[in-house]
Order: structure tokens, then sequence, then C-alpha cells
């Protein structure tokens, strides 16, 4: 129900976006959304990368303890 946005919807708030925050700060505000997205996703493919890493130590030791 509320998943899907189509065109109509993405103007609506994007004119909704220039009306408050204005045409001088909404680029500025664009660019620091898009670094915020981009260091949350690679943060999480360290974690995962990290948690592999330490599945297969800990695998290793099960292994070795056998």
């Amino acid at each position: 129900m509320f998943g899907q946005l189509g065109l109509p919807e993405m103007m609506i708030i994007m004119v909704i976006a220039l009306l408050i925050f204005g045409p001088k700060k909404l680029p500025s505000l664009g660019k620091s959304l898009g670094e915020g997205i981009t260091s949350f996703k690679k943060a999480m493919t360290f974690g995962e990368k990290e948690a592999e890493k330490d599945e297969e130590k800990e695998k290793k030791e099960d292994d070795s303890t056998t």
C-alpha cells in the first residue's frame, strides 16, 4: 500500500522539499544524504565481511579441536 511511489508522488515530495528548504540549500542536502547512504552501505559490507571472517575462524578452531 505505502511501498510504491509513482512519478506524481515523487513530484509532490520534491515540490514540498523545495518550498521548505529553498533552492540554495536543496543541493547540499542531497549531497549530504548521498554521502550518508554511501557511508551506511560501506559500513554494512564491512560488517558482513567481518562476520564471515569470524565464522570461518570459529569453524577452523572447531575443526582443530575435534
